[in-house]
């Protein structure tokens, strides 16, 4: 907070803020007649969509009275943006002005009477943010005046002798020190400590509670060669300590943090031993070095190049010149660096080579540092100094506790990366000293730069692709399809440190309409010219920090605004190259994730012309999509050093890792996996195997291919075998330790291995004889020929062994259970060409009323099929006995009892869906860390276990039985919804995002969540039948009895189960679609109907209108009409959100009413459904001849969000009348409270089946839009192999 004065002595108090796209509607209001005449003509949107750096100030009542806009490149467009620094030279004396040390003001407008203070606070401001930053530039008109309010900031800079340039434009110049200078940096005093104390007290009140009052005496005190301690001042005031110590333990570090990089942060030594000996060496693993990025080394023993004292005394103006320095800028040892900076570990994997270092230590490290708030941006200024007390070494290392906050300071320092399994509880931050030059160079790749190019990426695993692109820019400037290639070098002190290689985007339409990409930019404000595809980006890793720098200068020297970065999957280990894909790169980090978007599966022939183009609906490699723009830029993120573990691949652990990830705003740079198999979506997509069990239909592998959450995630591969929860450690296989801050368990039930009842057949056992004894887990030896499948890593391994010892050889398979996955199982078998008559289907008896399909339809379809396949099918059959035979690894026979008498089956192969519990090396582990199981893990509503560092969440847990739901689990309810709900709530730990405090409603703490994604089952069944199920969450009922509730609603049903065309619909008693069921010979876009799900018939096109008036005969037709996609689209619910905010506005509710009627009912899907009168006959809601796409966005809820409809004069969207013609929607005929008032919800109604979400579900929705839809809570994904997209 600062406060300025007016022309009038009035004083108002302002803060800084960034400023953002709903701004720019402001700065007409601020505009002054002197505006025009030093600026030019602006267009404020579109400037701010292309800005650097745009700094807005407000006043107490948070109404803006400043804004300023800078650019890296002149404005009036005086020269081309990529040669101001030559025309600089040319023209002016004494000009120090480069790229990294200069912006322009582009605009700056403020309350006329208020000019002056804002200038210069938004100037000083400014300094403040960017460190690096030394001077602002201004052009104007000559013979222009400046602004009152700018004219005591700038000063003129003197043109040099025969320029001609000061005829029509004046440069004027800010230069940092007027405003807020670097600070003065000496040895620590006694006599500072007084100055220091009130700034260590704020800042380090556990130091304070744990040593004595004059700990900080006692460090200045107590200074030596070793130890020193300095202070940084501002007019005297001591305002910044720092202590530091030359001694250094680099063995402790060495076993806990990969220092390769650093060169072991040794001095070299001839007898280094860097790389792998010569005998044969465990191969290196391909998955594992694909996953990871290509940086440059700075390792070096032999090949360092000496800078020599005239060279490095260049830096002037404050900046320590660097005597004698070493510059590392090629290696010897090859390692790839991770994209997300942290490693990848499998818990099999064998110990790796580690090099040997005989120098001595080249590091000296901070141990204490703390410096007023105010100054907290020239933390630098101290290095400068602490380098100079420390000649013979070249790094400083700080060590931060992992739930300390990443403070500015350590921002240019580079993260070395832990090992998963490091108990050291600390971050590793380093800096080297060449990483003060500020000689950072970035230009045009040129012919001479090969051999620097080489010598800086010669141990790098794609160096000859780098080469091979670097010299198809040299030679051609284009690939040979045409497409421009553009390749920049960054150089210091006239060595190669980096190279980057860009490719113009070519398929900006593809990237629109499958990506969120406009959550980051206003698409319409770029031309296709100014996108760029990041092929390859190294830099050497202690110029780090310069990498915002280094992707801003790419942007202005090749006339780009935004670059993309995209990240192909590599399947099965290596065995398949997407020929796509390219280098991985160090940048990633500073890049922001691009949510993928839901597509649209388009029936092509129905649609004839109105189909959309190649370029939308084309079938193509998925990836993921990383993003950086010029407004990007200057956007920190804020690092999460915090370790959070997850134990389980589930949709759950799954779900909550896309949620942390695609968060743009935080980068968690210790995100770990537990996972038996690791991460999934590694294998081929459409693999036959992966219809062995049901699908969840939350990810597929396009959405895997997406995500590539091997970019940013930690994967270790074992099973959780037990919980320290004093040390906060996982064991891993009972060898490993993975360290945790917070430990998430998503384990979910698991199919476990069914122990037989042991009942004696021989003496006509029946199931009341043994009803008691089952089920219980096996504990012995299991056979090598039974089969558990839980994953799709079991599946393939089943798979392969039926191939190898089954297809072809002779011998049953059983497959015992009763759950839905059975029977997809059976037509896996059938299709791998398995004979029917050699399969045997044999059925427990139910542990409930409820059947897995629950519909009689199906299920007589289902035995139909199985009785033409020749399946034998046995009910009621409880498992008795397996005999091994000669071979006591293999069951041969299997008995089981029956009602009446029991019965043996010769077995070859058993597969058992028959016993899905928590797995019981996780339920020890579990109890044996004392935290409470009840059957299921237990939680509470925020799915806090016992321990408050644990969370978990799935069909693992159960809710406490406070709660009196025993009943309600969280296998009730969407996994992925689950998965968000639980990152959203753990967010709340790290986002340092002001969040709005909310008071829950009295007496909701003892209430359930009640969440309202669908449950969705999808799979293949017999006879090749599709089938998909979609409900919303319930506790199971059987659908007879469902059927004879009075209020049921309405079922919709064409066709039938035996002719393999069979729909079902269900409309609720608020008209809202309920549950659907496709059964069909034909394949089905699964995707398009689960669109359907909670939305109100009305929007269906009238849909219980025509069904009652015999118009409906085939809804797999009716819902492949033209009229639907619009239901389809992924930003429909956008579109409804905000047409409901235009229609509960108050403008709105004093418009007659007869033009709500038109609206209303498109909002019942949304909270608080209105009820209106009905007043036209229907029309089909959604005509074929409606554009596409609905440009669908929030009004207001995100900065780069943008309204559907333009804005009127009242500040009220304007709505088309054709536009409201299009969409007409009526309420429910037999709603007994049409006539409800709009502001008139009232609370009795909001029950479970109302779409009116209780108030704790609404959590989700408000981060959703406080993150301006980064995290959709019902993104669904489509299954493989279906075709279209969705714009």
């Amino acid at each position: 907070m600062t406060t300025i004065t007016s022309l009038r002595g009035r004083t108002e108090v302002v803060r800084p803020r960034r400023t953002e796209a709903h701004d720019a509607s402001a700065f007409a209001s601020l505009f002054t007649r002197f505006t025009e005449d030093i600026f030019g003509r602006i267009d404020v949107a579109y400037l701010l969509e292309k800005s650097t750096f745009a700094l807005t100030l407000c006043n107490e009542k948070n109404e803006a009275i400043a804004h300023a806009i800078f650019l890296d490149y002149p404005n009036w467009n005086i020269t081309d943006q990529s040669d101001w620094e030559s025309f600089l030279n040319k023209n002016y004396v004494n000009n120090k002005c480069t790229p990294l040390n200069t912006l322009f003001m582009h605009l700056f407008v403020a309350k006329e009477e208020y000019a002056a203070g804002c200038s210069q606070e938004i100037i000083r401001r400014a300094f403040i943010a960017i460190p690096e930053l030394q001077f602002i530039l201004l052009f104007i008109p000559a013979g222009e005046n400046l602004e009152p309010g700018l004219d005591g900031v700038f000063e003129k800079m003197m043109t040099a002798p025969g320029s001609a340039v000061d005829k029509t434009f004046t440069l004027l110049a800010c230069p940092r020190h007027q405003h807020h200078p670097q600070l003065h940096v000496r040895k620590a005093r006694l006599e500072d400590y007084d100055d220091l104390m009130p700034i260590w007290t704020r800042q380090s009140e556990i130091l304070k509670e744990t040593h004595s009052e004059y700990f900080l005496a006692d460090i200045i005190a107590c200074q030596d060669e070793e130890n020193q301690a300095v202070v940084c001042e501002d007019g005297g005031t001591a305002v910044g300590f720092m202590s530091l110590c030359s001694q250094v333990d680099i063995s402790l570090l060495r076993e806990s943090f990969d220092l390769r990089l650093f060169h072991g942060l040794c001095k070299p030594h001839p007898e280094d031993v860097l790389q792998v000996p010569k005998e044969p060496s465990i191969p290196e693993d391909e998955d594992k070095r694909n996953q990871k990025s290509q940086e440059a080394e700075t390792v070096s023993s032999q090949n360092l190049e000496d800078i020599s004292d005239e060279d490095a005394a260049v830096q002037k103006d404050g900046v320590i010149a660097i005597s004698q320095t070493k510059l590392p800028l090629d290696d010897v040892t090859h390692m790839d660096f991770h994209a997300s900076a942290t490693s990848f570990l499998e818990a099999e994997e064998k110990d790796t080579f580690h090099p040997i270092y005989r120098g001595t230590s080249n590091a000296f490290c901070i141990r204490l540092f703390c410096i007023d708030e105010k100054y907290e941006t020239r933390s630098l200024d101290f290095l400068h100094y602490v380098f100079k007390l420390f000649p013979d070494k070249d790094f400083c290392i700080i060590l931060v506790p992992h739930c300390v906050p990443e403070f500015y300071l350590i921002q240019s320092f580079v993260r070395v990366a832990p090992s998963c399994t490091s108990q050291f509880g600390r971050e590793l931050y380093v800096f080297h000293c060449a990483g003060l030059l500020e000689s950072f160079n970035v230009r045009r790749a040129t012919s001479n730069d090969i051999l620097g190019v080489k010598t800086l990426i010669k141990t790098l695993t794609l160096n000859e692709s780098i080469l091979s692109d670097l010299n198809t820019f040299i030679v051609a400037r284009g690939d040979p399809d045409g497409t421009p290639v553009q390749a920049f070098v960054a150089e210091v002190l006239d060595q190669i440190v980096g190279i980057s290689v860009i490719r113009d985007e070519m398929d900006t339409v593809y990237i629109q309409t499958h990506y969120n990409i406009e959550d980051f930019i206003r698409f319409n404000d770029y031309q296709q010219e100014e996108h760029g595809e990041l092929y390859h980006f190294v830099l050497n890793p202690i110029f780090r920090h310069y990498t915002k720098h280094f992707l801003k200068e790419i942007l202005r020297l090749a006339h780009k605004s935004s670059l993309f970065y995209p990240v192909y999957p590599q399947y099965a280990e290596g065995k398949f190259q997407n020929p796509f894909a390219h280098s991985l790169t160090s940048a990633l980090h500073y890049m922001v994730p691009v949510r993928p978007r839901r597509q649209i599966v388009y029936p092509l022939e129905e649609l004839g012309i109105n189909a959309p183009s190649e370029q939308v609906s084309k079938d193509q490699p998925r990836y993921s999509l990383n993003h950086i723009n010029r407004k990007l830029i200057m956007e920190s993120k804020v690092s999460v050093n915090s370790r959070i573990v997850v134990v389980g691949a589930s949709d759950v652990g799954i779900s909550f890792l896309e949620t942390l990830v695609f968060c743009p705003h935080l980068k968690f740079n210790n995100l770990t996996l537990i996972s038996t198999h690791g991460l999934p979506g590694k294998d081929l997509p459409g693999s036959k195997h992966r219809r062995f069990l049901i699908n969840s239909h939350c990810f597929n592998d396009e959405d895997y291919a997406q995500m590539s959450l091997c970019s940013w995630v930690n994967v270790v591969v074992g099973k959780m075998t037990g919980i320290n929860r004093s040390a906060k450690y996982v064991v891993v296989s009972k060898e490993r330790k993975v360290p945790y801050d917070y430990l998430v368990l998503c384990t979910g039930q698991n199919y476990q291995v069914l122990s037989p009842t042991g009942a004696d057949i021989s003496k006509l056992a029946t199931n009341r004889e043994v009803i008691s004894k089952c089920p219980q887990r096996y504990t012995g030896k299991i056979p090598s020929n039974h089969f558990t499948l839980n994953d799709d890593q079991d599946c393939l391994k089943a798979k392969e062994w039926l191939k190898e010892n089954f297809i072809n050889s002779e011998g049953n398979i059983i497959v015992y259970g009763n759950t839905i996955d059975i029977y997809t199982t059976v037509e896996t078998f059938l299709s791998l060409g398995i004979d029917g008559s050699r399969i045997h289907l044999v059925q427990p008896p139910l542990s409930s009323n409820v059947t897995c399909l629950n519909n009689n339809e199906i299920e007589s379809a289902v035995q139909e099929a199985l009785s033409e396949a020749g399946v034998s099918v046995y009910y009621d059959s409880i498992l008795a006995q397996w005999s091994k035979g000669d071979d006591p690894d293999l069951i041969t026979r299997a008995a089981f009892t029956t009602n009446s008498k029991p019965f043996q089956l010769q077995c070859s192969a058993f597969f058992s869906f028959a016993y899905k519990r928590v797995d019981y090396e996780t339920f020890k582990a579990i109890n044996d860390a004392c935290l409470v199981f009840d059957g299921r893990l237990v939680i509470d509503t925020e799915f806090r276990t016992n321990d408050v560092s644990i969370r978990a969440a799935g069909p693992l847990t159960k809710y406490s039985r406070r709660y009196y739901a025993d009943e309600w689990t969280h296998s009730n309810f969407n996994s992925k919804e689950i998965g968000f709900e639980l990152a959203a709530s753990m967010l709340r730990l790290f986002d340092p995002t002001p969040q709005p405090s909310s008071k829950p409603p009295e007496g909701t703490d003892s209430l359930i969540p009640m969440y309202k994604g669908c449950k969705i089952q999808g799979g293949v069944l017999p006879r090749g039948y599709n089938y998909l199920h979609i409900s919303k969450p319930e506790v199971p009922i059987r659908l007879d009895l469902v059927l004879a509730l009075s209020d049921h609603g309405t079922e919709i049903v064409t066709g039938k189960a035996r002719d393999g065309n069979y729909f079902r619909m269900h409309i609720n008693k608020y008209s809202m679609v309920d549950s659907i069921t496709c059964f069909s010979k034909e394949p089905f876009p699964a995707s398009n109907y689960i669109c359907l799900y909670g939305q109100h018939e009305r929007l269906l096109n009238d849909l219980s209108y025509r069904w009652n008036e015999g118009q409906i005969t085939d809804l797999y037709s009716y819902f492949r009409e033209p009229w639907s996609m619009a239901i389809y689209h992924d930003r429909f619910i956008d579109l409804q959100k905000e047409l409901r905010q235009i229609l509960l506005s108050e403008q709105v509710r004093e418009m007659p009413f007869y033009h709500l009627g038109h609206l209303s009912m498109l909002f019942a899907s949304v909270p608080s459904p209105i009820f209106l009168p009905k007043l036209c006959a229907p029309v089909e809601l959604f005509p074929a001849h409606i554009p596409h796409p609905l440009p669908c966005r929030f009004l207001s809820h995100s900065p780069r969000s943008h309204s559907v409809f333009p804005r009127s004069t009242s500040g009220l969207p304007e709505i088309p009348t054709s536009f409201l013609t299009t969409f007409l929607v009526f309420p429910n005929r037999n709603t007994p409270n049409a006539n409800l008032n709009l502001s008139q919800v009232p609370a009795e109604r909001q029950t479970e089946d109302s779409p009116v979400p209780p108030p704790l579900a609404r959590s989700a929705v408000r981060y959703l839009l406080r993150h301006g839809a980064q995290l959709p809570m019902y993104a669904r994904g489509r299954p493989a192999g279906e075709r279209g997209a969705g714009r």
